[in-house]
Order: structure tokens, then sequence, then C-alpha cells
């Protein structure tokens, strides 16, 4: 198991909680209340700093009710943040572009996280054949 050092930078939103045999995502929540228009964009904080462990980098994602609650998309579709942005006031944030006018008040979970090891370092191949069958297509359907 790894200790992560963990800074709150308010005192308005809930600890972060590791819910055991439900999901290995961890939800994050607005650290102050946001009124968003339609077509506007703002980075809402996230109220907390993080020290990863070297090698390691978190991924942020919207939830899967954040659309449907709250009208707003993650302008990077994926957040990454390596274990470089560590200090006391690197905080958090979730780049968001309503598709509505909404508000997002303290504490709302707008959005969920991992921490994953970084990707080994690789070396590309280039070969005429690969050698395996054609799924004929796209995507899992192999249907273009």
């Amino acid at each position: 198991m790894q200790n992560i050092k963990i800074k709150y930078l308010s005192d308005k939103i809930e600890k972060l909680q590791y819910i055991e045999n439900k999901s290995d995502w961890i939800d994050l929540r607005a650290a102050e209340a946001t009124s968003l228009k339609a077509g506007e964009f703002k980075l809402i904080p996230l109220g907390i700093a993080m020290e990863l462990p070297k090698g390691y980098e978190a991924h942020i994602v919207p939830r899967s009710s954040t659309f449907k609650n709250f009208g707003i998309l993650q302008t990077n579709s994926t957040g990454i943040v390596d274990e470089t942005y560590c200090g006391d006031n690197d905080q958090w944030f979730f780049p968001a572009l309503a598709m509505r006018d909404t508000v997002i008040q303290v504490n709302d979970r707008i959005c969920q996280f991992r921490i994953v090891e970084h990707q080994p370092q690789i070396v590309f191949q280039e070969v005429e054949v690969l050698g395996n069958s054609d799924r004929g297509g796209i995507g899992s359907t192999g249907k273009q």
C-alpha cells in the first residue's frame, strides 16, 4: 500500500475516501461555489494538492453523472497530474465548459481520479506484416 501526502486547501470539502470493493476511482469535489453560463469556461478548484510517489501520475476524469447533473464537460477530456506537481499550492483543478447555465455548489462531486504508474519505456519495431488475422473493421464490432 502506498502512502500519499495530501494537503487540503479548503476546509469546506469532505476528505477524500477510498471506497473498498466498490471502485478504485476516488471522487473529487468542487472547493468553491461556481456559476457558469452556457458556453463559459472556468477552472474549478478541487481544494487539494498531493505529493504523488515517484513514477506515478493521477488521471482525472468526469464522473458518469457530471454532465447529467451539471451540464459541464472537462475541456481536456482527461487531466494528467504527474509527480512533479507536488508543491503546497499546486492545487488540482477541473477545467469545465458549461453546455447550459449551471450552478455547482461547494462539495459537489464533479470528477474522479485514480493513480497509475507511468508507462514503461518502449521501442517501436517497424515490420511489414504483423502476422495476426484481420478483424476487418473498426472498434469492437469489426464493422465500418
